[in-house]
């Protein structure tokens, strides 16, 4: 498949299931190429051909991103290892959901969510523990009997009844044995990863420290086309910082995702000293920045 082709197949997809999508994101490096929402659900995806390629640091920014605008994170991708990925199937990347376009397009245009995982030894599925707990005991079964009926331990069948994943040939089993719906459906929004582990270095540059100094929680980024997220009374500010020449492109870009995410943009010019609007990007120069006094002055400008 074309560099093109997968991330244009994504699109088309999210435009299918009646998703509003942000212009991709061609500026590097870059965390994320899109972002799509749909009345509440709001979803941020990395497009990559092959998912292994993902490292620490695109997974962190996403997971921070998708924590902080209250969305979803998801890694479309067509291989893993050297295997294609499976229809129908969720893989783990650093604790985020990574999946092919065709589950992709399942789950968001045709209601489909995908009920297997694939961990470290094959592909795996959870049981409805208190379900299956329910109709052994109709059927007056004991751990042992049906235990002894699998070919496994009664610690296991306990396991299961707590909520532990089994194999596909397993769940399989179970499903014929209680004529029952055992397996648990994987829901991809709303799904929320592991904490961010160790965080990168604080943002100290001129221009973040000044918001600091402003009463705003800086978020650095390490590979979105942001360098940080700024929180300030609610409100959330996708922000930039460089040279003319660096930020003129980025601006359109952000401006267009605040837009998607309902947030502000703001870009700040080391080499500027006036402000003035791109689109509903704000962009301020670094020295009048530094003459302001409080966020709501910032947030002020942006929304004139």
């Amino acid at each position: 498949m074309s560099q093109d082709r997968l991330p244009q197949m994504v699109i088309s997809i999210m435009l299918l299931a009646d998703f509003d999508v942000s212009e991709r994101c061609n500026i590097r490096p870059r965390s994320f190429d899109l972002i799509a929402k749909k009345g509440d659900v709001l979803v941020i995806i990395k497009v990559v051909s092959h998912i292994d390629s993902v490292t620490a640091d695109i997974a962190w920014d996403l997971n921070l991103i998708a924590r902080y605008l209250q969305a979803t994170p998801l890694i479309v991708g067509e291989r893993a290892r050297d295997a294609e990925l499976e229809r129908g199937v969720v893989y783990i990347r650093y604790g985020l959901f990574a999946l092919s376009p065709e589950t992709l397009y399942d789950y968001f245009a045709e209601g489909l969510s995908p009920m297997v995982y694939a961990s470290p030894g094959g592909l795996y599925v959870k049981i409805k523990g208190d379900l299956l707990r329910e109709v052994r005991e109709r059927s007056r079964m004991s751990l042992g009997d049906l235990a002894s009926h699998l070919g496994v331990s009664r610690r296991t069948i306990s396991k299961y009844e707590s909520g532990m994943g089994t194999t596909l040939d397993v769940a399989i089993r179970l499903e014929e044995l209680f004529s029952a719906p055992l397996v648990e459906t994987i829901e991809l929004v709303g799904y929320h990863s592991p904490e961010p582990g160790t965080p990168p270095q604080s943002a100290t540059s001129d221009a973040f420290v000044d918001l600091e100094r402003m009463g705003m929680e800086i978020h650095a980024m390490r590979q979105a086309p942001f360098q940080a997220l700024a929180l300030f009374d609610r409100h959330t500010i996708l922000t930039a910082y460089g040279t003319t020449q660096k930020i003129v492109k980025r601006a359109s870009l952000i401006g267009n995702i605040s837009q998607i995410t309902k947030t502000f943009a703001m870009c700040v010019v080391t080499d500027y000293k006036k402000q003035k609007k791109i689109g509903k990007t704000l962009l301020i120069g670094e020295e009048h920045l530094h003459t302001l006094e409080d966020g709501s002055e910032l947030i002020d400008m942006i929304n004139e």
